[in-house]
């Protein structure tokens, strides 16, 4: 779609855009090997300065203060790429922490003046860990997907400092989370709502939690829903460990499995067990659209076991988080994997991330999260 680029143009500048009439359309970064040549900032004739960064970053900040996050925890979303206006970026605070999630070389480029910019509308880094935080104490670690660094062409240097762990509270739970080394950017803020709904969903259960990374679904069920009894599952032992510490830091005592959760519940329904409620959050199975057939095949056969082991009447969320499967494509997958089972489902919500993960209504593909709520009969 693009009919000409000027030859000074270098990847990870600011250009101006013009639409096939030579009208100016707005400004935004440059890449000329990415498969996003041009990531729009502006529209319009509104110069992509220091002012600009300042509005954005103030906007994004102001949103998470309306939302009145900080009432229930202090690890959320902060910047949420294209629906907070910064495309190829990403930004979670995690107590005193924070962690940029790049996607774009432009991004990449300006990460010292978005920190700057944040730490200053941030106030004092306060945490559980350093109540007497102040302004100068923010610690900021930069993660990127080594694909999309060979695309983007740049690379993460190390962390200046020995920053492992930052302990975070959400609604009451706390839990330690790997900013160097973790998943994404070490937690899942995506799921907090969620979480907080499931746990409450499940007094007196039997609570089994597929996919349970570092037990974020498990122990909210334990610690504020007041479950009899959780199991938790996942293949990655570093993710179990970090569980099992997170666990131990609330007083719960969890069941912890190492396996991979289609085998696993191949086991439980050999078994004969069954559960009052499951969790099913899996890891992207579509990550690019060549993946796009073999992701519903996992979706389906996933959902097809957990249903089996769901006691009748008994509650099963389960969740993607492949922004190219539609919700409604999910749905279908989910429907074709209860006929499978011999299980009849009662679908009574679909929700998806907390609202510090805005969705611009020009940019709908951002709605990556899809968590459906069923009554499994």
């Amino acid at each position: 779609m693009i009919r000409g680029v000027d030859p000074a143009a270098r990847s990870g500048d600011v250009v101006q855009v013009y639409d096939k009439r030579g009208a100016l359309f707005g400004r935004g970064l440059y890449h000329a090997n990415s498969n996003i040549a041009v990531r729009l900032l502006t529209r319009g004739d509104v110069p992509v300065d220091g002012a600009f960064w300042r509005g954005a970053l103030q906007q994004a900040v102001a949103l998470r203060e309306t939302l009145r996050l900080a009432e229930a925890t202090d690890a959320y979303r902060l910047v949420h790429a294209e629906g907070d206006g910064l495309s190829g970026l990403i930004v979670e605070r995690y107590a005193d922490c924070l962690a940029f999630g790049v996607f774009s070389l432009g991004m990449f480029q300006r990460i010292e003046l978005v920190a700057g910019i944040l730490k200053t509308l941030l106030g004092p880094a306060g945490s559980l860990e350093r109540p007497d935080a102040t302004f100068d104490d923010w610690r900021v670690i930069v993660r990127a997907d080594e694909r999309m660094q060979r695309i983007e062409q740049f690379d993460v240097p190390p962390p200046r400092e020995a920053l492992s762990t930052v302990t975070i509270r959400e609604h009451g739970v706390r839990y330690r989370v790997d900013v160097a080394a973790g998943h994404k950017t070490g937690f899942f803020c995506d799921q907090r709502d969620n979480r907080l709904r499931f746990a409450r969903l499940c007094r007196d259960a039997e609570v089994l939690d597929l996919c349970c990374y570092t037990g974020g679904f498990g122990i909210a069920a334990a610690v504020l829903g007041g479950a009899r009894d959780v199991t938790a599952v996942d293949l990655d032992e570093d993710a179990l460990a970090m569980a099992r510490k997170n666990a131990d830091l609330n007083g719960r005592r969890i069941h912890f499995a190492h396996a991979d959760a289609f085998n696993y519940l191949r086991q439980m329904i050999d078994n004969g067990r069954t559960f009052a409620a499951v969790v099913c959050d899996p890891p992207k199975f579509a990550t690019t659209r060549d993946e796009f057939d073999d992701a519903l095949r996992k979706y389906h056969d996933l959902n097809a076991l957990a249903m089996q082991v769901v006691r009748p009447g008994g509650l099963l969320l389960t969740c993607s988080c492949s922004g190219l499967v539609s919700p409604l494509r999910f749905i279908d997958t989910i429907h074709a994997a209860a006929r499978r089972a011999g299980r009849t489902v009662q679908r009574f919500d679909l929700s998806g991330a907390g609202g510090d993960h805005p969705v611009l209504m020009n940019c709908p593909e951002s709605e990556y999260l899809k968590a459906v709520w069923l009554r499994v009969i």
